[in-house]
């Protein structure tokens, strides 16, 4: 049923897992979860529709054991047994999901369970792990696993013909420990179960299930005598789905097709063109994924029939999103924005490319790359900005957000760079600047003071033009003694480095004592 190497099938289902795998360390997406809802129904459908034509197969066997017993009674009473065992083990299954589903009630109208809820799996790792080892039902389904092949095995002995068989469940329901990519070896069920969403076990599941009934196909058609021995082996036909994209947004409609085809290394095309090789009768996709937003790609099969080069062209699609390298964190009462200032924003849409996004807001303007753009909020108290998207599909989808408007706080005077009461000598103040500073402020603002009111005890005051102190002030200054305290008040300013129309508010005065 299976050679020494995976078959193409079985590379799909564990790609499928491998990208589970990838997304645990991330915060799962309800899209994701609904997909792989999406894919547990497709086994489901398959399982039921092989099933039906195993029933027919074995009803054909039998009637073929009545006709001609010494022909068909053997391999009528080996296809018995495997439908026993198959039937057995499917069920017991089919019981395992029921477990994984049971705190997840199905919707009464349509029947379906809430793939979106189904994003943990503590149920499995409390029942079928203890430790670092399993416990007793995690034991007991390693042993159903294990009793199976070994059943099976039983059933076909050393005929050579089976060795195929028996190969493919070796491979396919093989419980030894498993390398990761790590290069440390897990346990069967730690590596395929363990910490993964209850869906992702779920949809595995059905597709062991999948793995048995395709298997009892081939089975039956061997012992039939079917001249397409190979074929219910290695090639065996497979349901395969075929989704006209891998991400889909919420709400978009899923497009695709479930087909019956199958994987032939003796099919061998002439030659090839397309994003990957030509590996045991299909085509390995490989190939670094575009820019953000829906992708395609697509190449051509040429094969030689009837002396003639006959080309099969093919096409798919695929979605990029940003790669998750920042979360998006937000303080929900800082939706702060400042009148007067060039306030930086980022905007944009997970999964649309960033050309097909755009923005709008009174201030807001683009600061010349992708996403980033300029609020420069005018009068009022609030502002909002509505940010719009185009998908794929010619969709737009919006959203907006609210940002409070505030003035820029008003700065505190300085003397020396220092705020509040300073200290020291007259020399000192007559050669220091004075200055302006906004503490604690989220933007790095400077100011330029123009103008303040110099005051010393007993004096008269002397209004300054510029930011140091003049004849006149050092003249009062004469006069002041020890302990005087010489206060700077008025400070005028302006904001400097930043385009803004706003005049700065009222600056706090600064005090200097005489030592």
């Amino acid at each position: 049923m299976a050679g020494g190497k995976l078959t193409p099938r079985q590379k799909m289902i564990n790609l499928m897992y491998l990208v589970f795998i990838a997304m645990l360390a991330l915060n799962m997406s309800k899209e994701v979860l609904s997909a792989f809802g999406l894919m547990n129904e497709k086994f489901d459908t398959s399982n039921v529709t092989t099933s039906e034509y195993n029933k027919k197969l074995l009803t054909f066997l039998e009637a073929k054991a009545g006709e001609d017993p010494l022909k068909f009674k053997t391999p009528n009473d080996q296809a018995q047994q495997v439908s026993k065992l198959s039937e057995d083990f499917y069920s017991y299954l089919g019981s395992l999901k029921k477990d994984i589903s049971a705190d997840f009630p199905a919707d009464e109208k349509t029947g379906k369970l809430p793939y979106e809820s189904m994003d943990k799996g503590d149920k499995i790792d409390e029942l079928w792990f203890e430790g670092d080892g399993y416990s007793p039902k995690g034991k007991e389904v390693v042993g159903k696993f294990d009793k199976f092949v070994a059943d099976m095995k039983a059933v076909f002995g050393n005929d050579v013909k089976f060795q195929p068989v028996i190969k493919e469940l070796e491979q396919k329901f093989n419980t030894a420990d498993i390398k990761d990519g790590e290069g440390v070896n897990k346990k069967y069920l730690d590596y395929h179960y363990k910490g993964f969403p209850a869906i992702a076990s779920l949809t595995k599941l059905s597709a062991l299930q999948n793995d048995i009934k395709m298997m009892e196909s081939g089975i039956y058609n061997v012992l039939m005598g079917n001249t397409f021995k190979e074929a219910a082996s290695m090639k065996n036909f497979q349901a395969i789905v075929a989704l006209d994209k891998n991400v889909y947004f919420q709400g978009e409609q899923v497009t695709g097709k479930v087909v019956l085809g199958k994987y032939d290394a003796n099919t061998k095309p002439t030659s090839f063109q397309g994003p990957g090789k030509i590996e045991n009768g299909q085509a390995v996709i490989a190939m670094t994924a575009g820019g953000i937003g829906e992708q395609s790609f697509g190449g051509t099969f040429t094969f030689l029939e009837d002396g003639k080069n006959i080309p099969l062209k093919f096409e798919g699609k695929y979605v990029v999103v940003p790669r998750p390298n920042s979360a998006n964190i937000s303080a929900d009462k800082m939706n702060v924005v400042y009148r007067g200032l060039p306030n930086p924003m980022t905007i944009s849409f997970a999964g649309i490319s960033e050309d097909k996004v755009s923005a709008s807001g009174t201030g807001l303007t683009s600061a010349g790359g992708k996403g980033k753009y300029n609020l420069n909020p005018g009068s009022g108290t609030e502002v909002t900005i509505t940010a719009t998207g185009k998908m794929a599909d010619g969709k737009t989808v919006s959203d907006k957000k609210v940002f409070r408007i505030k003035n820029i706080p008003g700065p505190v005077g300085a003397i020396g760079g220092t705020d509040g009461v300073v200290k020291g000598t007259k020399s000192r103040l007559e050669v220091s600047q004075v200055s302006a500073v906004l503490k604690d402020f989220l933007y790095d603002l400077n100011f330029q003071v123009t103008q303040f009111t110099f005051k010393v005890p007993g004096q008269a005051a002397v209004i300054v033009n510029g930011d140091r102190v003049n004849a006149q002030c050092k003249a009062a200054l004469a006069r002041a003694g020890r302990g005087d305290q010489v206060t700077i008040s008025d400070i005028k300013t302006k904001i400097v480095g930043v385009q803004s129309t706003v005049v700065p508010p009222k600056t706090a005065p600064v005090i200097y004592e005489i030592q």
